[in-house]
């Protein structure tokens, strides 16, 4: 039985990813409740419950949503860098700090976030940063979820 159920999730899958590189799919519409995914493509437009649950569970269907994020397809976003406890806390505890060095586009704080996110090109990043600052940090009052948040749609 797992052997069917492995070779069944195996063929969707390899399906899948051929015919969104065959087709050439990009993404028309992103839906916030249900990520992104096969689900998207098949539904576009769910106007009920019944077709968002059907949308949430097609983009879970055989890995599709999770090879999307891995790869930038069906719809999905690549991910740049993958938040951690670390940075979390570093963020929480330099916010003001922080917030100068981005303003000029370099800094210690600066260099020990890019460190903490796995930031190859720093450089690039602190770029981003710095023309993305009033997106980053968009009131005195912005928390470290905010600003991580920012950052990652930033770059």
């Amino acid at each position: 039985m797992k052997k069917t159920i492995l070779a069944v999730t195996l063929v969707s899958t390899i399906g899948t990813v051929g015919l969104f590189a065959k087709l050439n799919i990009k993404p028309t519409h992103r839906n916030i409740q249900t990520g992104c995914g096969l689900g998207n493509k098949v539904i576009k437009r769910p106007d009920s419950a019944v077709m968002y649950a059907l949308q949430a569970t097609t983009n879970g269907t055989s890995g599709n949503q999770t090879f999307g994020i891995s790869s930038g397809t069906s719809g999905c976003k690549k991910v740049v860098f993958v938040m951690n406890d670390r940075a979390q806390e570093f963020v929480a505890a330099n916010m003001d700090s922080l917030a100068k060095e981005m303003a000029k586009g370099q800094g210690e704080s600066m260099d020990t976030l890019a460190e903490l996110l796995n930031i190859k090109d720093k450089s690039t990043f602190f770029a981003a940063l710095q023309s993305n600052y009033t997106s980053i940090y968009v009131n005195s009052k912005v928390e470290m979820s905010d600003v991580l948040d920012n950052v990652s749609a930033s770059i």
